[in-house]
């Protein structure tokens, strides 16, 4: 037998060296006879000592549990070149309506296709531009209104990317009969109207990339979500002399007029259609194939399918897809049959921990919906429409546990998840391209680690500047950018 220093045999040190192996699971080191019993013991299969553990998400600090692709470092401005924040740019002209619903998106949400991603982000984005170009100051002569003019908007927002141009304003009418969060958007400028959104046309570097000449309509939603709960009580409407009914308030904006407005002599529906009309006639009296693309948060996801049904009437053969974020139950059972009739493809976006798409209706359309089978044909009860693409903010690990369902219908965290959704069994996108910091625009969503200030996104000095005389006042609006009723029309020219 072979003795090592100290007087240790040689085959006590291979034992030893066994046991430190089972150390790792859970096994006390110990010597001679012991050691070996340990080493048979460990020599039985793992899967008889071994359970298999149910997946149950975290609820350590996140900070401990996972190593973030972005930390705080990432946001400071070094002076070096940064990840860009947008995907590479994709020629979809052979597969468009692939990807705005003819198949109802079979195939394309699980897994998330990245075309389709970056096309319903980018159409996001225009909706986000009627929230950050909305001039909501009650101390602002002009709340209420659009802060630039169309043929600026884009340019001020930095969404001359996309490729498109504003060719018209929307507006709609205030003094109706809507929920009281509305009403407390009433504003100076004007007395009985607010910006609701525009129509844009895509430019032919664009309408080449996908494929069609897209004409698009986005419309604004609410500023404070919560408010949604004082609008339970909710009535249907009946169009016309059909079965279809739609919810009263949503209708009501949408086709509210009035002979003393400057600005909503038409309603907002008839705005949309004399621009939607001229607009399909210009492009295809030139041979060239249309799309029209309605898309909207909140409130203006129902403005959206409203639109949808009115434009499948008025302009024949042509293909229209609603993107809807967070969007409210619009109208019943008919209201959804008779959309799929008329071939409208409709993609709705929600988050699990929204509110919102829950409404009206949120107690009862609950329970009753469990009961479809045998409630289904009710006229009274609100239905959803198209295809549903679920999100879930505990998906994203940049986004706070704690429950927050303001920030939870922000539609900066829609496209915060968007852009990193891949499927629903899949973690985060790892390499999702889009600004994390725009989360904090208008919410508290982001975790503290990153250090992202709350609430950012404001004017500087909250709109007030040193003039020559050392004084600090309210800046007068450039004349350019002032509202005026001549400027709801539009040009329709080659140069589109």
């Amino acid at each position: 037998m072979v003795y090592l220093p100290g007087g240790r045999s040689q085959q006590w040190w291979w034992e030893c060296q066994t046991v430190w192996a089972s150390w790792g699971r859970g096994r006390a080191c110990v010597r001679g006879g012991e050691a070996a019993a340990a080493t048979k013991h460990e020599a039985r299969p793992i899967k008889h000592v071994m359970k298999k553990k149910k997946t149950i998400r975290p609820t350590m600090p996140l900070a401990q549990l996972i190593q973030l692709p972005y930390t705080a470092a990432d946001f400071i401005d070094h002076g070096h070149a940064m990840t860009p924040t947008k995907s590479p740019i994709k020629n979809i002209s052979t597969r468009w309506r692939e990807l705005h619903g003819l198949h109802n998106w079979d195939g394309l949400i699980e897994p998330f296709h990245p075309w389709l991603r970056r096309e319903v982000v980018k159409y996001g984005e225009f909706v986000q531009g009627t929230y950050d170009a909305f001039d909501f100051d009650p101390l602002s002569e002009f709340c209420g209104s659009c802060r630039y003019n169309r043929h600026k908007l884009f340019e001020e927002l930095g969404l001359t990317k996309h490729g498109y141009k504003v060719t018209k304003y929307i507006y709609a009418m205030s003094h109706v009969d809507v929920p009281e969060w509305l009403e407390r958007t009433y504003c100076t400028w004007s007395k009985d109207s607010n910006w609701m959104g525009y129509v844009a046309v895509s430019g032919d570097a664009e309408t080449a990339r996908i494929g069609r000449r897209d004409i698009l309509v986005a419309w604004r939603g609410t500023v404070a979500p919560t408010e949604w709960y004082t609008d339970l009580k909710t009535r249907l409407q009946r169009l016309g002399k059909t079965n279809i009914k739609v919810q009263r308030g949503f209708l009501s904006i949408y086709s509210s007029k009035g002979d003393f407005s400057r600005y909503n002599k038409l309603n907002a529906s008839e705005q949309v259609k004399e621009e939607i009309q001229k607009l399909v006639s210009f492009f295809r009296d030139r041979g060239e194939e249309v799309s029209l693309t309605i898309c909207g948060h909140s409130l203006g996801g129902a403005l959206a399918l409203l639109n949808a049904y009115d434009a499948a009437t008025y302009v024949p053969h042509l293909f229209i897809n609603v993107i809807s974020f967070g969007a409210p139950r619009v109208g019943n059972i008919h209201f959804k049959e008779k959309l799929k009739e008329l071939g409208v493809k409709t993609l709705r976006v929600v988050v699990k921990q929204d509110i919102v798409p829950k409404l009206p209706g949120f107690i009862l359309n609950t329970i009753l919906n469990k009961f479809t089978a045998v409630i289904g044909r009710l006229k009274w009860i609100y239905r959803h429409v198209g295809t549903q693409l679920k999100l879930d903010v505990l998906m994203s690990p940049y986004l706070t546990r704690d429950p927050d369902y303001t920030g939870s219908h922000n539609l900066e965290t829609y496209l915060h998840l968007l852009d990193g959704y891949i499927s629903k069994t899949s973690k985060f996108r790892w390499n999702a391209r889009r600004d994390v910091a725009l989360v904090n625009k208008s919410t508290d969503m982001l975790i503290k680690e990153l250090k992202i200030p709350e609430f950012w996104y404001q004017r500087p000095f909250k709109g007030l500047v040193l003039n020559q005389y050392g004084r600090w006042v309210k800046p007068g609006r450039p004349v350019e950018h002032i509202p005026s009723p001549r400027s709801i029309g539009s040009d329709h020219d080659p140069s589109l």
